[in-house]
C-alpha cells in the first residue's frame, strides 16, 4: 500500500516511538525512527520528510536545536513531542520555529490529528481533500464556510462577519488542530511582516466569538486559547 505521508520520529524513549509509529502507519504513514538528536538532524536535513516529530530532551542534540538548524535550510513542519510543559517552555518552542506542540503525556488519537492538520495547511493539495467539499466548501461539527459565497453558518444559521472576521475565522479552520500564534495571525491574515498589536487580534477574535455565540454556543466553543501564545480551533468531535 502506497503510504500518504513521510515522518520522521526523534526520541530517546522506544516506548514512545512504538506508539507513535503505530498509530502513524494506521493513519497510512511511512514511519522512520531516530533515538538521540545528531541522528535526527543528519536525517532530517538529508531526507525529505513531510513532517518531522521531535522530542526536546535527547542525547547529543536537543529537539529545540535541531528545530533552529532544520529551519535554516528546510521548511519541514516540526512538532514538538516534550514532557516540557510549562508556558515558558511552550513559547520558546514557538520562536524557534515549531508548528505545533504537545506534551507527554499525550492522546495517540489527538496527537495524530494534530498531525493530520498540520499537513493539511503546509499540503493542502495534498491532504486537505477529505475535508475540503467541491466548490470552496469547509465543514466542521457545528460549523460551515462556504468560501465562493463568502458565507458562514453556525448550526444552519448564517452570521455575519466583516471581512477581516471572516478571513480570521476561515484561516483558523483551515488551521484546523493547529495553534496559531498572534504573530503568525498578524503575517497571515493581516498581511503584516513586522509584529503588530496582539490586541487587534484578540479583539477580533473576541467579536467572532461573540457572533458566533449568539447563534451556537458549541460552534463559539471551538475557538480555545493559548495561553501567552495564540489561539487554536479545534473541531469538538477529535
Amino acid at each position: 500500500m502506497t503510504s500518504k505521508y513521510r515522518v520522521l520520529v526523534a526520541d530517546d524513549e522506544e516506548r514512545i516511538r512504538t506508539i507513535v509509529r503505530m498509530y502513524l502507519e494506521k493513519d497510512g504513514a511511512c514511519v522512520e525512527e531516530s533515538d538521540n538528536g545528531n541522528d535526527a538532524l543528519h536525517k532530517a536535513v538529508d531526507n525529505d520528510y513531510d513532517i518531522i516529530v521531535l522530542d526536546w530532551m535527547m542525547p547529543g542534540l536537543s529537539g529545540l536545536e535541531i528545530c533552529q538548524m532544520v529551519k535554516q535550510v528546510k521548511t519541514t513542519p516540526l512538532l514538538m513531542l516534550t514532557a516540557k510543559d510549562n508556558e515558558d517552555d511552550t513559547i520558546h518552542a514557538f520562536k524557534a520555529g515549531v508548528d505545533d506542540y504537545v506534551t507527554k503525556p499525550f492522546s495517540p488519537r489527538e496527537f495524530t490529528c494534530r498531525i493530520q492538520a498540520i499537513l493539511k495547511r503546509t499540503q493542502p493539495g495534498k491532504f486537505w481533500s477529505a475535508t475540503q467539499s467541491p466548490g470552496n466548501r469547509f465543514m466542521l461539527p457545528h460549523l460551515l464556510i462556504e468560501h465562493d459565497a463568502r458565507r458562514v453558518l453556525a448550526d444552519g444559521r448564517e452570521i455575519s462577519l466583516t471581512l477581516r472576521e471572516y478571513e480570521l475565522l476561515r484561516y483558523l479552520v483551515m488551521n484546523e488542530g493547529i495553534t496559531c500564534t498572534r504573530d503568525k495571525l498578524f503575517r497571515d491574515v493581516w498581511g503584516y511582516e513586522d509584529h503588530g498589536d496582539h490586541r487587534t487580534v484578540d479583539s477580533h477574535v473576541k467579536r467572532v466569538r461573540e457572533k458566533l455565540q449568539a447563534v451556537s454556543p458549541a460552534a463559539a466553543a471551538m475557538i480555545g486559547t493559548v495561553w501567552g501564545i495564540g489561539y487554536r480551533l479545534k473541531a469538538s468531535n477529535i
